[in-house]
Protein backbone atom coordinates (compact mmCIF):
# COMPACT_ATOMS: atom_id res chain seq x y z
CA UNK A 1 0.00 0.00 0.00
CA UNK A 2 1.62 3.16 -0.98
CA UNK A 3 2.66 5.76 1.78
CA UNK A 4 0.63 9.09 2.12
CA UNK A 5 2.64 11.94 1.11
CA UNK A 6 2.26 14.61 3.92
CA UNK A 7 0.88 17.27 1.40
CA UNK A 8 -1.87 14.87 0.30
CA UNK A 9 -2.64 14.27 4.06
CA UNK A 10 -3.06 17.86 4.83
CA UNK A 11 -5.06 18.28 1.54
CA UNK A 12 -7.14 15.23 3.54
CA UNK A 13 -7.06 17.05 6.61
CA UNK A 14 -8.52 20.18 5.50
CA UNK A 15 -11.17 18.73 3.51
CA UNK A 16 -12.60 16.59 6.74
CA UNK A 17 -12.26 20.26 8.98
CA UNK A 18 -14.26 21.61 6.15
CA UNK A 19 -16.68 19.02 6.56
CA UNK A 20 -17.16 19.13 10.26
CA UNK A 21 -17.64 22.72 10.30
CA UNK A 22 -20.20 22.77 7.76
CA UNK A 23 -22.04 20.09 9.58
CA UNK A 24 -21.07 22.08 12.68
CA UNK A 25 -22.45 25.43 11.47
CA UNK A 26 -26.13 23.01 10.17
CA UNK A 27 -26.32 21.92 13.92
CA UNK A 28 -26.03 25.12 15.73
CA UNK A 29 -28.41 26.66 13.25
CA UNK A 30 -30.99 24.08 13.99
CA UNK A 31 -30.54 24.62 17.54
CA UNK A 32 -31.18 28.11 17.18
CA UNK A 33 -34.56 27.59 15.55
CA UNK A 34 -35.46 25.15 18.33
CA UNK A 35 -34.39 27.86 20.79
CA UNK A 36 -36.44 30.34 19.34
CA UNK A 37 -39.67 28.52 17.81
CA UNK A 38 -41.92 31.04 18.12
CA UNK A 39 -40.26 33.97 16.26
CA UNK A 40 -39.11 30.89 13.86
CA UNK A 41 -42.34 29.79 13.02
CA UNK A 42 -43.65 33.22 12.17
CA UNK A 43 -41.11 33.80 9.87
CA UNK A 44 -41.34 30.03 8.02
CA UNK A 45 -45.21 31.09 7.60
CA UNK A 46 -44.50 34.57 6.03
CA UNK A 47 -42.21 33.01 3.79
CA UNK A 48 -44.41 29.93 3.01
CA UNK A 49 -47.08 32.57 2.41
CA UNK A 50 -45.48 33.98 -0.36
CA UNK A 51 -44.54 30.61 -2.14
CA UNK A 52 -48.55 29.28 -1.47
CA UNK A 53 -49.90 32.28 -3.42
CA UNK A 54 -46.92 31.74 -6.40
CA UNK A 55 -47.14 27.97 -6.93
CA UNK A 56 -51.21 28.10 -5.80
CA UNK A 57 -52.09 30.29 -8.18
CA UNK A 58 -49.80 29.17 -10.85
CA UNK A 59 -50.60 26.00 -10.56
CA UNK A 60 -54.51 26.49 -10.77
CA UNK A 61 -53.90 28.69 -14.03
CA UNK A 62 -52.13 25.21 -15.37
CA UNK A 63 -54.90 23.06 -14.03
CA UNK A 64 -56.85 25.16 -16.32
CA UNK A 65 -54.57 25.12 -19.51
CA UNK A 66 -55.07 21.04 -19.02
CA UNK A 67 -58.60 21.26 -18.96
CA UNK A 68 -59.00 23.78 -21.40
CA UNK A 69 -56.90 21.68 -23.88
CA UNK A 70 -58.64 18.43 -23.28
CA UNK A 71 -61.83 19.74 -23.66
CA UNK A 72 -61.70 21.77 -26.79
CA UNK A 73 -59.25 18.96 -28.68
CA UNK A 74 -61.82 16.30 -28.14
CA UNK A 75 -62.63 17.05 -31.91
CA UNK A 76 -59.69 16.70 -32.66
CA UNK A 77 -56.81 18.19 -34.08
CA UNK A 78 -58.15 17.72 -37.96
CA UNK A 79 -61.29 19.07 -37.59
CA UNK A 80 -62.22 23.01 -38.11
CA UNK A 81 -65.42 25.11 -38.20
CA UNK A 82 -67.37 27.73 -40.83
CA UNK A 83 -69.08 30.01 -38.75
CA UNK A 84 -70.72 33.73 -39.68
CA UNK A 85 -68.76 35.20 -36.95
CA UNK A 86 -64.62 35.42 -36.20
CA UNK A 87 -63.96 33.71 -32.60
CA UNK A 88 -62.41 37.06 -30.38
CA UNK A 89 -62.00 36.25 -26.48
CA UNK A 90 -61.15 39.08 -24.40
CA UNK A 91 -60.14 39.69 -20.99
CA UNK A 92 -60.76 43.06 -19.01
CA UNK A 93 -62.52 46.56 -20.86
CA UNK A 94 -60.75 45.99 -23.81
CA UNK A 95 -63.01 46.62 -27.14
CA UNK A 96 -64.68 43.76 -28.55
CA UNK A 97 -62.91 43.44 -32.02
CA UNK A 98 -65.31 40.31 -33.07
CA UNK A 99 -66.49 40.71 -36.65
CA UNK A 100 -70.43 39.87 -37.76
CA UNK A 101 -70.85 38.66 -41.23
CA UNK A 102 -73.99 37.97 -42.84
CA UNK A 103 -75.72 34.54 -41.41
CA UNK A 104 -74.99 31.56 -43.16
CA UNK A 105 -78.38 30.11 -44.49
CA UNK A 106 -79.30 26.36 -44.76
CA UNK A 107 -79.58 26.05 -48.24
CA UNK A 108 -75.76 27.86 -48.59
CA UNK A 109 -74.77 25.03 -45.60
CA UNK A 110 -76.42 22.09 -46.96
CA UNK A 111 -75.00 22.97 -50.71
CA UNK A 112 -71.42 22.75 -48.83
CA UNK A 113 -71.75 19.63 -47.35
CA UNK A 114 -73.44 18.32 -51.02
CA UNK A 115 -70.48 19.67 -52.96
CA UNK A 116 -67.39 19.07 -50.60
CA UNK A 117 -65.72 15.88 -51.73
CA UNK A 118 -62.60 16.08 -49.98
CA UNK A 119 -62.15 12.81 -47.66
CA UNK A 120 -63.68 13.14 -44.44
CA UNK A 121 -66.91 14.13 -42.59
CA UNK A 122 -68.76 17.34 -43.20
CA UNK A 123 -71.39 18.37 -40.75
CA UNK A 124 -74.47 21.06 -40.33
CA UNK A 125 -75.70 22.19 -37.14
CA UNK A 126 -77.47 24.81 -35.58
CA UNK A 127 -77.91 26.19 -31.76
CA UNK A 128 -81.55 26.13 -31.34
CA UNK A 129 -81.68 27.76 -27.38
CA UNK A 130 -79.59 27.44 -24.66
CA UNK A 131 -82.59 28.06 -21.76
CA UNK A 132 -84.55 25.06 -22.42
CA UNK A 133 -86.34 23.26 -19.79
CA UNK A 134 -86.82 19.35 -20.01
CA UNK A 135 -89.52 17.22 -18.69
CA UNK A 136 -90.07 13.35 -17.75
CA UNK A 137 -93.25 12.85 -16.07
CA UNK A 138 -93.36 14.88 -13.07
CA UNK A 139 -89.43 15.74 -13.06
CA UNK A 140 -87.57 18.29 -15.11
CA UNK A 141 -84.89 20.32 -15.28
CA UNK A 142 -83.56 23.71 -14.47
CA UNK A 143 -84.04 26.27 -17.83
CA UNK A 144 -80.74 25.90 -18.39
CA UNK A 145 -80.55 23.02 -20.91
CA UNK A 146 -78.51 23.57 -24.22
CA UNK A 147 -80.47 22.21 -27.42
CA UNK A 148 -78.73 21.80 -30.95
CA UNK A 149 -79.71 20.83 -34.08
CA UNK A 150 -77.68 18.32 -35.92
CA UNK A 151 -77.32 16.02 -38.95
CA UNK A 152 -76.25 12.47 -38.55
CA UNK A 153 -72.74 13.25 -38.72
CA UNK A 154 -72.09 15.58 -35.74
CA UNK A 155 -70.91 12.79 -33.71
CA UNK A 156 -68.22 12.41 -35.70
CA UNK A 157 -66.82 15.54 -36.03
CA UNK A 158 -67.78 17.19 -32.12
CA UNK A 159 -65.79 14.20 -30.36
CA UNK A 160 -69.22 13.19 -28.43
CA UNK A 161 -69.70 9.78 -27.93
CA UNK A 162 -73.03 7.68 -27.87
CA UNK A 163 -73.34 6.40 -24.32
CA UNK A 164 -76.63 4.06 -24.93
CA UNK A 165 -78.87 3.61 -27.82
CA UNK A 166 -77.85 5.06 -31.25
CA UNK A 167 -77.08 8.08 -33.78
CA UNK A 168 -79.73 9.79 -35.99
CA UNK A 169 -80.69 8.44 -38.79
CA UNK A 170 -81.08 10.08 -42.34
CA UNK A 171 -84.44 10.01 -42.59
CA UNK A 172 -84.64 11.31 -39.41
CA UNK A 173 -82.99 14.08 -40.18
CA UNK A 174 -84.32 15.00 -43.45
CA UNK A 175 -87.94 13.80 -42.14
CA UNK A 176 -87.34 16.41 -38.64
CA UNK A 177 -88.29 13.56 -36.41
CA UNK A 178 -89.43 14.05 -32.83
CA UNK A 179 -86.35 11.96 -31.48
CA UNK A 180 -83.47 13.08 -29.26
CA UNK A 181 -80.07 12.34 -28.18
CA UNK A 182 -79.63 13.84 -24.51
CA UNK A 183 -76.34 14.15 -22.21
CA UNK A 184 -75.80 12.77 -19.18
CA UNK A 185 -76.73 15.31 -16.90
CA UNK A 186 -79.75 15.38 -18.44
CA UNK A 187 -80.76 11.89 -17.34
CA UNK A 188 -79.63 12.37 -13.98
CA UNK A 189 -81.93 15.03 -13.89
CA UNK A 190 -85.15 13.57 -14.84
CA UNK A 191 -84.79 10.04 -14.85
CA UNK A 192 -84.27 10.00 -10.80
CA UNK A 193 -86.06 6.48 -10.61
CA UNK A 194 -82.96 4.79 -13.00
CA UNK A 195 -85.08 4.10 -15.84
CA UNK A 196 -83.80 3.58 -19.07
CA UNK A 197 -83.84 6.64 -20.95
CA UNK A 198 -83.65 4.84 -24.66
CA UNK A 199 -86.97 4.40 -26.14
CA UNK A 200 -88.91 7.11 -23.15
CA UNK A 201 -90.79 10.11 -24.36
CA UNK A 202 -89.26 13.24 -22.99
CA UNK A 203 -90.83 17.25 -23.53
CA UNK A 204 -87.82 19.23 -24.67
CA UNK A 205 -89.57 22.85 -24.56
CA UNK A 206 -92.95 22.84 -25.98
CA UNK A 207 -92.44 19.69 -27.97
CA UNK A 208 -92.48 15.81 -27.29
CA UNK A 209 -89.29 13.52 -28.43
CA UNK A 210 -88.68 9.64 -28.35
CA UNK A 211 -84.74 9.25 -26.69
CA UNK A 212 -83.05 7.42 -29.07
CA UNK A 213 -79.46 7.71 -27.99
CA UNK A 214 -77.62 8.90 -24.51
CA UNK A 215 -74.21 10.65 -24.54
CA UNK A 216 -71.04 9.53 -22.84
CA UNK A 217 -70.27 11.86 -19.93
CA UNK A 218 -67.37 14.49 -20.66
CA UNK A 219 -67.45 16.31 -17.04
CA UNK A 220 -67.34 20.26 -17.36
CA UNK A 221 -64.78 22.92 -17.85
CA UNK A 222 -64.44 26.32 -16.11
CA UNK A 223 -68.13 26.24 -15.48
CA UNK A 224 -69.56 25.11 -18.27
CA UNK A 225 -70.83 21.77 -18.78
CA UNK A 226 -71.36 19.53 -22.10
CA UNK A 227 -73.43 16.80 -20.46
CA UNK A 228 -76.24 19.11 -20.22
CA UNK A 229 -77.68 19.42 -23.89
CA UNK A 230 -79.93 18.18 -25.81
CA UNK A 231 -79.77 17.11 -29.91
CA UNK A 232 -82.57 17.07 -32.07
CA UNK A 233 -82.41 16.50 -36.11
CA UNK A 234 -81.69 19.75 -37.73
CA UNK A 235 -84.79 19.43 -39.87
CA UNK A 236 -87.05 19.78 -36.39
CA UNK A 237 -85.54 22.89 -34.95
CA UNK A 238 -85.79 24.67 -38.66
CA UNK A 239 -89.52 24.21 -38.00
CA UNK A 240 -89.98 24.05 -34.17
CA UNK A 241 -87.26 26.79 -33.28
CA UNK A 242 -87.00 28.55 -36.05
CA UNK A 243 -86.26 32.82 -35.76
CA UNK A 244 -85.51 35.39 -38.17
CA UNK A 245 -81.92 35.52 -39.52
CA UNK A 246 -80.80 31.76 -37.97
CA UNK A 247 -76.85 31.08 -39.00
CA UNK A 248 -76.10 27.65 -39.03
CA UNK A 249 -72.36 26.24 -38.69
CA UNK A 250 -70.63 23.37 -40.32
CA UNK A 251 -68.15 21.20 -39.34
CA UNK A 252 -65.44 19.66 -40.68
CA UNK A 253 -62.89 16.60 -40.25
CA UNK A 254 -60.16 15.72 -42.31
CA UNK A 255 -59.29 12.29 -42.62
CA UNK A 256 -55.93 12.90 -41.28
CA UNK A 257 -53.59 15.64 -39.67
CA UNK A 258 -51.54 16.12 -43.02
CA UNK A 259 -54.33 16.43 -45.30
CA UNK A 260 -55.58 19.85 -42.73
CA UNK A 261 -54.41 22.37 -44.64
CA UNK A 262 -55.48 21.35 -47.96
CA UNK A 263 -58.84 20.57 -46.80
CA UNK A 264 -59.26 24.26 -45.55
CA UNK A 265 -58.26 25.52 -48.82
CA UNK A 266 -60.25 23.16 -50.15
CA UNK A 267 -63.27 24.03 -47.91
CA UNK A 268 -62.58 27.83 -48.21
CA UNK A 269 -62.42 27.94 -51.91
CA UNK A 270 -65.70 26.18 -52.62
CA UNK A 271 -67.57 28.32 -49.62
CA UNK A 272 -66.53 31.68 -51.46
CA UNK A 273 -67.71 30.17 -54.45
CA UNK A 274 -71.30 29.16 -52.48
CA UNK A 275 -71.21 32.66 -50.84
CA UNK A 276 -70.37 34.49 -54.20
CA UNK A 277 -67.42 36.27 -52.63
CA UNK A 278 -66.17 38.53 -54.94
CA UNK A 279 -62.47 37.84 -55.84
CA UNK A 280 -59.55 39.69 -53.83
CA UNK A 281 -62.42 40.32 -51.45
CA UNK A 282 -62.21 38.89 -47.50
CA UNK A 283 -64.11 35.70 -46.57
CA UNK A 284 -67.72 36.44 -45.47
CA UNK A 285 -67.27 33.57 -42.95
CA UNK A 286 -64.74 32.15 -40.08
CA UNK A 287 -62.91 29.23 -40.23
CA UNK A 288 -61.84 28.28 -36.78
CA UNK A 289 -59.58 25.16 -36.13
CA UNK A 290 -61.13 23.00 -33.38
CA UNK A 291 -57.94 24.08 -31.02
CA UNK A 292 -57.98 28.08 -31.64
CA UNK A 293 -60.49 28.23 -28.55
CA UNK A 294 -58.34 26.67 -25.98
CA UNK A 295 -55.35 28.54 -26.84
CA UNK A 296 -57.06 31.78 -27.56
CA UNK A 297 -58.17 30.83 -23.76
CA UNK A 298 -54.82 29.84 -22.72
CA UNK A 299 -53.73 33.13 -23.99
CA UNK A 300 -55.52 34.73 -21.92
CA UNK A 301 -54.36 33.88 -18.83
CA UNK A 302 -51.12 35.19 -18.97
CA UNK A 303 -52.65 38.12 -17.17
CA UNK A 304 -53.55 35.96 -14.21
CA UNK A 305 -49.72 34.58 -14.18
CA UNK A 306 -48.36 38.00 -14.46
CA UNK A 307 -50.82 38.83 -11.25
CA UNK A 308 -50.30 35.79 -9.23
CA UNK A 309 -46.33 36.40 -10.01
CA UNK A 310 -46.60 40.40 -8.61
CA UNK A 311 -48.76 38.75 -5.69
CA UNK A 312 -45.69 36.21 -5.05
CA UNK A 313 -42.83 38.52 -5.45
CA UNK A 314 -44.26 40.84 -3.07
CA UNK A 315 -44.78 38.71 -0.26
CA UNK A 316 -41.54 37.67 -0.72
CA UNK A 317 -40.25 40.64 -0.22
CA UNK A 318 -41.83 41.65 2.77
CA UNK A 319 -40.66 38.18 3.82
CA UNK A 320 -37.01 38.68 3.67
CA UNK A 321 -37.91 41.96 5.15
CA UNK A 322 -39.26 40.03 8.38
CA UNK A 323 -36.27 37.51 7.65
CA UNK A 324 -33.50 40.20 7.84
CA UNK A 325 -35.31 41.56 11.01
CA UNK A 326 -35.14 38.52 12.75
CA UNK A 327 -31.15 37.48 12.10
CA UNK A 328 -30.48 40.92 13.45
CA UNK A 329 -32.32 40.16 16.42
CA UNK A 330 -30.89 36.98 17.27
CA UNK A 331 -27.39 38.28 16.09
CA UNK A 332 -28.16 41.46 19.05
CA UNK A 333 -29.07 38.44 21.22
CA UNK A 334 -26.26 36.06 20.60
CA UNK A 335 -23.60 38.48 21.04
CA UNK A 336 -21.83 37.32 23.83
CA UNK A 337 -22.26 33.59 21.81
CA UNK A 338 -20.22 34.86 18.89
CA UNK A 339 -17.60 36.83 21.12
CA UNK A 340 -16.71 33.29 22.99
CA UNK A 341 -16.28 31.23 19.42
CA UNK A 342 -14.28 34.12 18.67
CA UNK A 343 -12.00 33.85 21.52
CA UNK A 344 -11.59 29.70 21.31
CA UNK A 345 -10.72 30.16 17.52
CA UNK A 346 -13.70 30.71 14.84
CA UNK A 347 -12.66 33.22 12.14
CA UNK A 348 -15.11 35.71 11.00
CA UNK A 349 -15.79 33.49 7.97
CA UNK A 350 -16.88 30.57 10.01
CA UNK A 351 -19.38 33.27 12.15
CA UNK A 352 -20.88 34.06 9.28
CA UNK A 353 -21.61 31.15 7.52
CA UNK A 354 -23.05 30.26 10.37
CA UNK A 355 -25.69 32.82 10.72
CA UNK A 356 -26.29 32.35 6.64
CA UNK A 357 -26.80 28.57 7.25
CA UNK A 358 -29.47 29.52 9.40
CA UNK A 359 -31.34 32.18 7.55
CA UNK A 360 -30.91 29.63 4.92
CA UNK A 361 -32.39 26.96 6.44
CA UNK A 362 -35.46 28.89 7.78
CA UNK A 363 -35.93 29.87 4.02
CA UNK A 364 -35.91 26.57 2.87
CA UNK A 365 -38.13 25.38 5.66
CA UNK A 366 -41.20 28.51 4.80
CA UNK A 367 -40.40 27.37 1.05
CA UNK A 368 -41.24 23.40 1.22
CA UNK A 369 -44.09 24.43 3.75
CA UNK A 370 -45.45 27.27 1.09
CA UNK A 371 -45.24 24.57 -2.10
CA UNK A 372 -46.66 22.46 -0.48
CA UNK A 373 -49.75 23.98 0.53
CA UNK A 374 -49.39 25.70 -3.05
CA UNK A 375 -49.74 22.62 -4.98
CA UNK A 376 -53.07 21.61 -2.39
CA UNK A 377 -54.75 24.79 -2.75
CA UNK A 378 -53.98 24.97 -6.81
CA UNK A 379 -55.63 21.34 -7.38
CA UNK A 380 -58.79 22.08 -5.32
CA UNK A 381 -59.58 24.28 -8.37
CA UNK A 382 -58.52 21.25 -10.41
CA UNK A 383 -60.52 18.93 -8.75
CA UNK A 384 -63.69 21.39 -9.37
CA UNK A 385 -63.28 21.65 -13.11
CA UNK A 386 -62.27 18.08 -13.21
CA UNK A 387 -58.97 18.56 -14.62
CA UNK A 388 -55.93 16.19 -13.59
CA UNK A 389 -53.57 16.50 -10.41
CA UNK A 390 -50.88 18.49 -11.32
CA UNK A 391 -47.72 18.95 -9.73
CA UNK A 392 -46.10 22.10 -11.00
CA UNK A 393 -42.48 21.10 -11.22
CA UNK A 394 -40.69 24.12 -12.71
CA UNK A 395 -42.75 26.33 -9.79
CA UNK A 396 -41.00 23.88 -7.61
CA UNK A 397 -37.44 24.08 -8.64
CA UNK A 398 -38.36 28.00 -8.60
CA UNK A 399 -39.86 27.96 -4.97
CA UNK A 400 -36.42 26.59 -3.55
CA UNK A 401 -34.30 28.57 -5.91
CA UNK A 402 -36.39 32.08 -4.54
CA UNK A 403 -36.10 30.99 -1.28
CA UNK A 404 -33.04 30.60 -1.39
CA UNK A 405 -32.24 33.84 -2.84
CA UNK A 406 -34.29 35.71 -0.33
CA UNK A 407 -32.65 33.71 2.63
CA UNK A 408 -29.21 34.86 0.97
CA UNK A 409 -30.21 38.36 0.29
CA UNK A 410 -31.66 38.54 3.81
CA UNK A 411 -29.24 37.03 6.11
CA UNK A 412 -25.68 38.35 4.34
CA UNK A 413 -26.41 41.67 6.16
CA UNK A 414 -26.85 39.72 10.05
CA UNK A 415 -24.09 37.18 8.78
CA UNK A 416 -21.39 40.24 7.84
CA UNK A 417 -22.40 42.07 11.21
CA UNK A 418 -21.49 39.34 13.37
CA UNK A 419 -18.58 38.45 11.72
CA UNK A 420 -16.69 41.85 12.42
CA UNK A 421 -17.70 41.64 15.93
CA UNK A 422 -15.29 42.43 18.29
CA UNK A 423 -14.58 39.62 20.52
CA UNK A 424 -13.56 41.12 23.68
CA UNK A 425 -16.52 43.78 23.31
CA UNK A 426 -18.23 40.87 22.68
CA UNK A 427 -17.16 39.07 25.56
CA UNK A 428 -17.59 42.18 28.04
CA UNK A 429 -21.78 41.79 26.15
CA UNK A 430 -24.26 41.85 29.20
Amino acid sequence: MPAILPSERKSELLLRMKNTLIIENFRISLNSIRSHLLRTILTILIISFGIMALVGILTATDSIKYSLTKNFSMMGSSTFTIRNRTLQIHMGDGPNKEKLFEAISYKQASEFKEKFIFPGYTSVFVGATGIATVKFKSNKTNPNVRVMGTDENYLFTSGDEIDKGRAFTVDEVNNGNNVCIIGSEVVKNIFKNKEDPVGQVISIGPGKYKVVGVLKEKGSSIGFSGDRSCYIPISNVRSRFSRPNMSFSINVMAKNQEQMDACIGEATGLFRTIREDPAGSDNTFEITKSDNIAKMLIENLKYVTLAATIIGVITLFGAAIGLMNIMLVSVTERTREIGIRKAIGATRRVIRNQFLVEAIVIGQLGGLLGIFLGIMIGNVLSLVIGSAFIVPWEWIFGGVFLCFVVALASGIIPAQKASTLDPIESLRYE
